[in-house]
């Protein structure tokens, strides 16, 4: 039933509609993480989360625009994880501290399994759909974008070498994704699972000795 506490014959109010709205996101996030976006439907993740279809096409007209919603909530979040990772770096220890503290936080997002399981699988099914992936080039372009302004912040400061600060970013990302597949993949089983802060660190000294400014 779809009650939410509203009164009869009444409208929900704004935050009840905000809390279906959440649920929902929740809900279409984990039958797409589960099945595919391909593999789901609206009727499948109404029913799966006790709601009509009707209250899904109300706000989502079909299950692109729900995939867009899902994904533009992750990206909101990320960014602002990201934008503020490197406060406090202000304390004398200059941009690329700042860029070091945005960058381990990009890569303890990345390496939580619940996380990366879902991006995943968006990234598997983009392999067969150029749709699919014209959209995680233009989210993921959304999402490092304070990545790569902490790099162009770096860069000004001469901590790194001049450049594209777009293409050191994919660097540094590609440096960072290494390490959180490590991490995912780890099942702890032996008590040596693998450890995120030094493989973090590991990469960061590559990084900094490769792309480190000339003075």
């Amino acid at each position: 039933m779809e009650t939410g506490g509203r009164k009869p014959g009444g409208r929900p109010t704004r935050e009840q509609a905000a809390t279906l709205g959440a649920r929902l996101l929740d809900g279409a996030r984990s039958v797409f993480c589960r099945k595919g976006v391909s593999g789901s439907s609206l009727e499948e993740i109404a029913l799966e989360l006790g709601v009509s279809k009707h209250t899904l096409y109300r706000r989502y007209p079909n299950k692109a625009a729900l995939l867009d919603a899902v994904v533009e909530r992750d990206i909101g979040r990320f960014r602002h994880a990201l934008s503020t990772a490197g406060d406090g770096a202000g304390d004398g220890a200059g941009p690329l501290e700042a860029l070091r503290r945005t960058a381990l936080r990009y890569a303890e997002i990345g390496s939580a399994r619940d996380y990366a399981a879902f991006y995943l699988s968006l990234n598997a099914e983009a392999a067969l759909s150029a749709t699919l992936r014209a959209r995680l080039a233009e989210w993921s372009r959304a999402a490092l974008e304070p990545l790569a302004g902490a790099v162009a912040a770096a860069q000004a400061a001469g901590a790194l070498r001049p450049g594209d600060a777009l293409a050191v970013c994919g660097i540094l990302v590609d440096l960072l994704e290494g390490a959180n597949n490590r991490v995912r993949l780890g099942d702890g089983a032996s008590g040596d699972a693998p450890c995120l802060e030094r493989l973090f660190d590991e990469r960061w000294t590559v990084f900094t000795a490769a792309m480190g400014g000339r003075g």
